[in-house]
């Protein structure tokens, strides 16, 4: 994929108006209140994967609605008191697979938290959690990007997000867990639930690494590429042409750089400026509005796979630096 987007100095100054609908925080304030209404119940049994140096936990906690969320919990055996924790969100599509697919935080002597995505996991790695909607749901395209479009209440995503805090309120309530040091990371999908979370639960988020973030500025992306899985949105409006400025109005409550202007938490950002997935603009526009202290990595022949293993050790660096 040639470069199609704007050039690296123009992203760099690139910080839109954002469209976002006046009861934005109210919204998400009853949408917590509501979540939260329910007992965490965080459980973590023991799973043997035969890992000696790693302790492996099947994670369950209640997410939104209630609605039991699985994940997995890994900590290096050896230590010798409450560890930082990496709360991990999954790209699109994807489950939390096995254990033995999540080992670079723990190596590296960090707790890890690893979120189940609701009603995905059936695509390129397998997943344990159904979707449970609880309120009624618009007809939609296939795939998750148009459930429940026409209502926030009712959109996909408001489950997830709310899943995503309730995952560091799950990590936190373990004892292995030194709540002052929590970083969110993820990269694609993983990446856009990482800058909801920060910007939902900014008091409990010290580090948040987004690594070529979706659900980042969903109009500018439907007008640059029919790749998946923006196209879905592109498709659903080709079919029910009156929907267009609900659809986009429902948008606004989940876009990553509305979130993004409420984070708190050193960052570390990624972007691939040839990715046709997630453009780069789309990318920089919640970086540029990011409200915290922030850096960027850009990889400037890559698509959507970023920095790939290159950008791992970036993020390791970041937070060993900022933790020792």
């Amino acid at each position: 994929m040639p470069f199609f987007d704007m050039p690296l100095k123009e992203l760099d100054a690139y910080r839109p108006e954002r469209q976002e609908a006046p009861d934005f925080d109210a919204f998400w304030a009853d949408s917590l209140a509501e979540t939260r209404r329910y007992a965490l119940n965080a459980r973590f049994e023991p799973a043997d994967y035969r890992l000696k140096v790693i302790e492996t936990y099947d994670v369950t906690f209640a997410g939104y609605d209630g609605q039991p969320i699985k994940g997995w919990l890994l900590l290096p055996a050896q230590r010798s008191g409450p560890l930082p924790c990496v709360v991990e969100y999954i790209g699109y599509g994807g489950g939390r697979g096995f254990p033995l697919e999540w080992l670079i935080w723990s190596c590296a002597g960090y707790a890890t938290l690893i979120m189940d995505t609701r009603g995905q996991g059936s695509t390129w790695r397998h997943g344990d959690t159904p979707d449970l909607p609880s309120e009624g749901a618009n007809p939609f395209h296939p795939g998750f990007m148009t459930q429940g479009i026409l209502n926030p209440r009712t959109y996909y995503y408001r489950r997830v997000f709310l899943d995503g805090v309730r995952a560091v309120e799950a990590a936190r309530s373990h004892p292995a867990v030194d709540v002052s040091r929590i970083a969110v990371t993820g990269g694609s999908q993983g990446g856009g639930i990482t800058l909801a979370v920060s910007g939902l639960a900014p008091d409990l988020v010290a580090a948040s690494l987004p690594d070529v973030p979706f659900l980042c500025h969903y109009r500018r992306a439907t007008e640059l590429v029919d790749t998946s899985p923006y196209v879905e949105i592109t498709n659903y409006l080709k079919v029910h042409r009156d929907h267009v400025e609900t659809a986009f109005h429902t948008l606004s409550y989940f876009d990553g750089v509305n979130f993004a202007a409420r984070a708190r938490a050193k960052a570390l950002f990624s972007a691939g400026l040839m990715d046709d997935i997630c453009p780069p603009s789309t990318v920089f526009a919640a970086y540029n509005h990011y409200a915290g202290p922030k850096e960027m990595r850009t990889y400037e022949y890559n698509n959507h796979e970023g920095g790939g293993i290159h950008h791992q050790l970036e993020k390791l660096k970041f937070l060993n630096a900022l933790w020792g």
